[in-house]
């Protein structure tokens, strides 16, 4: 799980940064702009998402052993 997180987070940030570089910054809320913009903002979303379940995971396994 945590590998698969990783990965998931890696290609997150990719994407991300392909999105960033698409948009026009002089009118970002214009046209195909908006839609990296939402991208942008989805993918951000995803990575603290990603983050918060290996948080999870990993205060579980800590619980698990604790007992």
């Amino acid at each position: 799980m945590r590998i698969f997180t990783l990965i998931l987070i890696i290609i997150s940030l990719g994407l991300m940064t392909y999105n960033l570089t698409q948009i026009d910054w002089a009118s970002p809320f214009e046209g195909t702009n908006i839609v990296a913009l939402i991208t942008t903002l989805a993918l951000a979303c995803a990575i603290l998402l990603l983050l918060i379940l290996r948080t999870s995971k990993s205060i579980e396994k800590k619980l698990k052993n604790k007992s």
